[in-house]
């Protein structure tokens, strides 16, 4: 894979890099920026690295777009997996065949998840379960819908955050199963605390969490059921897709990040989306502040984790506010106030969400916008 976030020493003066835009003046700071010729290499690149593009159940965590989602089903995938409400109903009106919302509906939202299944006759919706109060719930609300409900078991494989134990999870299924107005369609398994940056251990881990899964399903099928088994993200990606009959949800793969494309070397997915900023001040001789603050980039990282400029690769982030990010440039640096920068965040998935649009950019051009219309949690329903 190529790191494209290294700069070559060697290029010649009048070659763009990928990133540059050259009508970058017409473009507001920070902005969120896309390139779509790249969005559907990493979309082709995914399609390529599994047998079957029916194994593929891409999360829309990620992009949260129509124009991102559009290029997704041109790629022949029909199968998603979503976080939150809006996030499924933005593939409901996309007419997405085959959606799993990977949150268990509690409370208000349950409510919503059913209208969403109303509304969105064209799409198959299913969510998550791992108790029988949520799951009876669903139950009841399906019934007073004249709806079947269909769920997948959610199964703690080592992350603790959500999930019930395996070896609980086969009396909740059968439990599930007796429920009339609901249909369980299988196992969910996430296993988003595996992500070692060397592969032979990532691989090792991901396969002893995924063990007590695959022993659930052969259970399950020695007593005539015949569970989907949902697996993994981006990072496990390879493991599970060289797994027989696994539905694979990388998220991260279609716009990629400086955390993964350092972290995940051996799959060949490019930076898709950047962050364009400015220089809007030189507070001493040797720092820069740039118009990128916790408004415009995912910031949970520690700061020297946060973002890489491409065309400034030694800038050192050294403060962080709300709108304003001051970094090191060193002595006699030359840089400008109104100069861009082309950031490449660490974390891309929630830097998405901080941008109500992303400029697309084509040819160096910027063309258009791609809304992030799914940022909000509440669409209509």
């Amino acid at each position: 894979m190529t790191n494209d976030f290294q700069l070559p020493n060697n290029k010649p003066t009048n070659m763009a890099e990928w990133f540059e835009i050259t009508n970058a003046d017409v473009v507001d700071t920070p902005a969120l920026v896309v390139y779509p010729d790249r969005v559907q290499r990493n979309l082709a690149q995914l399609v390529a690295s599994i047998d079957n593009v029916a194994r593929l159940r891409p999360h829309i965590k990620t992009h949260k777009s129509p124009d991102a989602l559009r290029l997704t089903l041109a790629a022949g995938i029909t199968k998603f997996k979503c976080a939150t409400i809006a996030e499924a109903e933005l593939l409901g009106q996309a007419q997405a065949p085959d959606v799993l919302l990977a949150y268990q509906p509690v409370g208000p939202k349950a409510a919503r998840f059913v209208t969403l299944m109303q509304r969105y006759p064209a799409t198959q919706f299913a969510c998550l379960v791992d108790n029988l109060a949520a799951a009876t719930q669903l139950d009841t609300l399906g019934a007073a819908s004249n709806l079947t409900v269909w769920v997948f078991l959610d199964v703690n494989v080592g992350m603790n955050r959500s999930g019930i134990a395996p070896n609980a999870a086969f009396d909740l299924y059968q439990q599930c199963a007796a429920l009339p107005h609901l249909t369980v369609m299988g196992l969910h398994a996430y296993d988003g605390h595996i992500h070692d940056e060397d592969l032979a251990v990532r691989t090792a881990r991901c396969h002893a969490a995924f063990a007590p899964v695959e022993a659930l399903g052969a259970r399950l099928r020695a007593v005539g059921f015949e569970p989907v088994i949902v697996a993994g993200g981006t990072p496990t990606f390879p493991v599970h897709a060289a797994r027989p009959g696994v539905e694979c949800s990388p998220g991260t793969f279609i716009y990629w990040d400086g955390g993964y494309g350092r972290a995940f070397t051996e799959q060949a997915f490019e930076p898709a989306a950047l962050l364009l900023c400015r220089v809007v001040s030189r507070p001493t001789a040797t720092t820069l502040c740039v118009d990128l603050g916790h408004k415009a980039v995912a910031s949970e990282s520690p700061l020297d984790k946060r973002v890489t400029f491409l065309n400034a690769p030694e800038l050192q982030p050294i403060g962080h506010s709300e709108e304003h990010l001051v970094v090191e440039a060193g002595p006699g640096h030359g840089y400008q106030v109104g100069d861009v920068l082309y950031g490449l965040p660490h974390h891309i998935c929630p830097t998405v969400a901080l941008h109500d649009y992303a400029v697309a950019i084509e040819n160096h051009q910027a063309a258009g916008t791609w809304p992030t219309v799914a940022r909000t949690r509440t669409l209509t329903v």
